[in-house]
């Protein structure tokens, strides 16, 4: 599925909230891209100062930044997350 909207988590790859959001965004059908900060220190930082947070992962939509994992979980649960998708519920998967 495309999502009108890109979707960019930073990670690295033993992270286990990185994986957890992975799978939420995998599980909900959500393309994304990955960039991984693990061995790449200049990407690090750009993710550092795009986000504020030196924690991973960070994910953005568009150029929003929302957060890790917990804050994409909560963004899930409460609905906000397929409407800053633009999704409606004939999209979102079963």
């Amino acid at each position: 599925m495309t999502d009108a909207v890109k979707v960019t988590l930073y990670g690295t790859e033993h992270c286990s909230y990185c994986l957890a959001a992975r799978m939420l965004l995998t599980k909900k059908g959500i393309d994304f891209d990955e960039v991984s900060v693990s061995r790449d220190a200049t990407m690090r930082r750009r993710m550092e100062d795009m986000s504020g947070r030196r924690t991973v992962p960070q994910i953005f939509i568009g150029e929003r930044a929302i957060g890790g994992f917990e804050e994409l979980d909560a963004l899930d649960r409460d609905g906000t997350l397929d409407r800053l998708l633009g999704r409606t519920d004939d999209r979102a998967p079963q």
